[in-house]
């Protein structure tokens, strides 16, 4: 007699109701393991996607990711002009919430030179890259446009010519790609209304510090803001460069701060993501020892209720090691089939989360053994009540 066959024949119902129930407990376990890889891959691909060899931005900044920073444009052709750069390109990345489609949605711009400079998008899945200085833009596939539709942005509307799918915001939210002049357009220059109220501001003050208002009308044009900003500059390296001797050399005579692109994942891993990996990485050891405990009980409980059935094998002669070895194949075999239908469940709705569910083979592996390691230990502690049966409970003892 095999306990695991056993129970499957007699107590189908129920034997795969339990598989169901703890394998739908690991679901949540490698939902909470993918939901904790995915946030930190979504929250730095755009940074290995991009991938220059330096990333040179405001002094004292972490930016343009972990917090906001601002260069005056024309610095880029000062760094293209250190020794040992091959290229320099102005980069803009900057979150905004715009409607889209009649729909208010998140995303973040990303700002670039179309005609040959870094920071653009790599891969398309459909349509064209940015070809002319205006009004067309690239979108990430989850903001849910197509190609050819028109979006209005600011003062303009923008025409669709590609999409993409290779890399996400540092928060999960979509990207758009725009011309580095319509990039700065958007974000920096305010609406027409605006302007007119900026300048009559100014021309009130200037006329109220003794101007006449001919001279205050010459001087206004002087005092608009200047929206030439970006975020940083991406620099690519000659082959013989060195990265650590270009970059001091920018920190010292450009007074900037230089970064590679690891340590500007780093910088966004321990700074924007740091408190929410801490938290999933926290929910997930806790939903893990929950799994744990419960495939150990329900196993433990199994074994516990045909103990009377063990007095009986003990009683016609049934040695310990056949005992013992039907008790583990039914934990094996209710732990492994639990873990499977899990793992498969994650699978087959992991597309259907708003955020990246990443599912890799050592966590996966990881979790799979501690919770084999809690079978085999509830398994054991079953064991050691079944060895102290006595065969004269199979008679109604105890």
């Amino acid at each position: 007699m095999d306990l695991a066959i056993r129970d499957l024949k007699l107590h189908k119902g129920r034997f795969l109701a339990t598989i169901i129930g703890v394998g739908l407990l690991f679901t949540i376990v490698l939902t909470m393991n993918g939901l904790y890889r995915g946030n930190v891959h979504e929250g730095t691909a755009l940074i290995a996607h991009t991938g220059p060899d330096l990333w040179v931005v405001e002094r004292d900044r972490g930016g343009p990711f972990n917090e906001q920073s601002s260069m005056p444009e024309f610095f880029h052709y000062s760094v293209a002009a250190v020794p040992g750069v091959e290229q320099a390109s102005p980069f803009i990345y900057y979150p905004v919430e715009r409607q889209v489609k009649g729909e208010s949605r998140r995303f973040s711009i990303i700002g670039y030179d179309v005609f040959g400079g870094l920071g653009g998008p790599r891969q398309l899945t459909q349509g064209r890259p940015i070809q002319q200085a205006h009004y067309e833009m690239v979108a990430h596939e989850k903001l849910g446009v197509k190609l050819g539709d028109r979006i209005p942005l600011g003062l303009h509307t923008f025409t669709v010519v590609g999409l993409t799918r290779e890399a996400v915001a540092t928060d999960g939210e979509p990207l758009v790609y725009l011309s580095l002049a319509d990039a700065q357009e958007f974000l920096f220059q305010r609406d027409n209304q605006e302007v007119r109220n900026q300048r009559e501001r100014q021309r009130r003050s200037l006329v109220g510090g003794g101007l006449t208002p001919q001279e205050a009308e010459r001087l206004l044009p002087l005092l608009a803001p200047d929206i030439h900003t970006i975020n940083a500059v991406l620099v690519k390296l000659a082959p013989d460069a060195d990265p650590a001797y270009v970059a001091r050399h920018i920190q010292d005579w450009l007074y900037f701060s230089v970064f590679t692109t690891q340590e500007e994942i780093d910088l966004v891993v321990r700074g924007r993501l740091a408190r929410m990996s801490a938290q999933l990485g926290f929910f997930r050891i806790l939903l893990l020892f929950v799994a744990v405990v419960i495939i150990s009980l329900v196993i433990y409980t199994f074994t516990m209720e045909k103990i009377r059935s063990i007095a009986v094998m003990k009683l016609i002669g049934a040695p310990n090691r056949v005992v013992i070895r039907m008790i583990l194949e039914e934990s094996l075999l209710m732990t492994v089939s639990s873990f499977l239908f899990g793992l498969l469940v994650i699978h087959s709705i992991a597309d259907l989360f708003p955020r990246k569910i990443l599912i890799l083979a050592p966590d996966t592996l990881l979790t799979f053994a501690i919770a084999l390691a809690g079978g085999i230990l509830a398994s054991v502690l079953g064991i050691w009540q079944v060895l102290k049966t006595e065969p004269a409970m199979a008679l109604g003892g105890r």
